[in-house]
C-alpha cells in the first residue's frame, strides 16, 4: 500500500497524541516480529517442529521434563540474541520527550522497550532475560541470576540456590498461568484513565490483555491501532493505521513535531 493514503490518518493520530496527558501504549508480538524475533509458533521449526506449546510452555510440561522446556527457552534466547530493537521501539521511547505521561504495557518478553529508553514498562508476560525459582520459595517472583551459578548445563536447568529443591525456570508467563497480579492490576487501572491508547502490533485475541483497549475505549480514550493487518481491535479503534510500527510511528512523531513547530491546531 502506498503511504500517501495514510497521511490523513497519521495526521489525525498525531493530533490526538500531541494533546495527550495520559498516554498508554499497548504492544504485542508484531513489534518484536519487526525486529526479526519469531513468534512462539513461528519458532517451532527444525528440531522443535514436532512439539506443540503444551509440551514446551506449561507448568505441567516443566514438571514432566524440565530439561526439554529449559532447552526450548535456551534456543529462544539464542534467537533473541541475534535481534535488535527496531524504529518502532525507538519511536515509542521518543514519545516521552514530547508528552507528560507515557506508560508502555507490553505482551512481549524481549525487554527491547526498556533497552531503547522507555522508562515505565509493564511486562504482562514476563521477561525472557530473567529466571526465577519454580516454587518461588522466597516469594513471587524469586529471581535467580543463573550467571552466578555453576551447574552441568547439559543436564537441564540448575536448582534454585535458595531452596536447593526446585528448578530454576524462565520468568515468563506460561499457558495455564495467571498474569502477574500487580502488573495486570496497574495495567487495567492505567487503561481506564488513559486519554489516548496507542495499540501497536497486537492481534487482540489473547485474554485478558485484549480487554485493555476495551477498558480504555469505554472510559473515553481515543484508541489508535497501528497494525499491518486488521485485528480484533481495529474494528472499534477510533483510528486504524495499517502498516508496520517501524514505518508508521516515526511518521506520527514527525507529524507531531510539524504540528508543534507550525503552532497550528489540526
Amino acid at each position: 500500500m502506498s503511504m500517501s493514503p495514510l497521511i490523513p490518518l497519521i495526521e489525525r493520530a498525531a493530533a490526538a497524541l500531541r494533546d495527550s496527558q495520559r498516554l498508554v501504549v499497548f504492544t504485542g508480538a508484531g513489534v518484536s516480529k519487526e525486529s526479526g524475533i519469531p513468534t512462539f509458533r513461528d519458532a517451532l521449526e527444525g528440531l522443535w517442529a514436532k512439539y506443540d506449546p503444551q509440551q514446551l510452555a506449561t507448568p505441567e510440561a516443566f514438571r514432566q521434563n524440565p530439561k526439554l522446556v529449559w532447552d526450548w527457552y535456551t534456543f529462544r534466547r539464542g534467537l533473541l540474541a541475534g535481534a535488535e530493537p527496531n524504529p518502532g521501539h525507538y519511536a515509542l521511547a521518543q514519545f516521552e520527550d514530547r508528552l507528560p505521561q507515557v506508560v508502555v504495557i507490553t505482551q512481549n518478553i524481549d525487554g527491547f522497550h526498556q533497552l531503547v529508553g522507555s522508562s515505565d514498562v509493564i511486562e504482562l508476560h514476563g521477561n525472557l532475560a530473567r529466571n526465577k525459582c519454580f516454587a518461588n520459595c522466597q516469594g513471587e517472583p524469586t529471581l535467580v541470576n543463573v550467571d552466578k551459578l555453576a551447574w552441568d548445563k547439559e543436564s537441564g536447568p540448575p536448582k534454585c540456590p535458595y531452596c536447593n529443591t526446585a528448578y530454576v525456570r524462565p520468568d515468563v508467563v506460561w499457558y495455564h498461568e495467571m498474569l502477574p497480579e500487580a502488573a495486570l492490576k496497574r495495567a487495567i487501572q492505567l487503561s481506564t484513565v488513559a486519554d489516548v491508547m496507542l495499540v501497536v502490533g497486537t492481534s487482540g485475541i489473547v485474554y485478558p490483555a485484549n480487554q485493555l483497549p476495551v477498558f480504555a475505549k469505554r472510559n473515553g480514550a481515543t484508541v489508535i491501532d497501528v497494525n499491518p493487518d486488521v485485528s480484533q481491535i481495529s474494528g472499534f479503534a477510533d483510528i486504524f493505521i495499517p502498516g508496520p510500527s517501524g514505518e508508521i510511528l516515526p511518521q506520527i512523531l514527525a507529524a507531531m513535531d510539524a504540528d508543534a513547530s507550525s503552532g497550528e491546531d489540526v
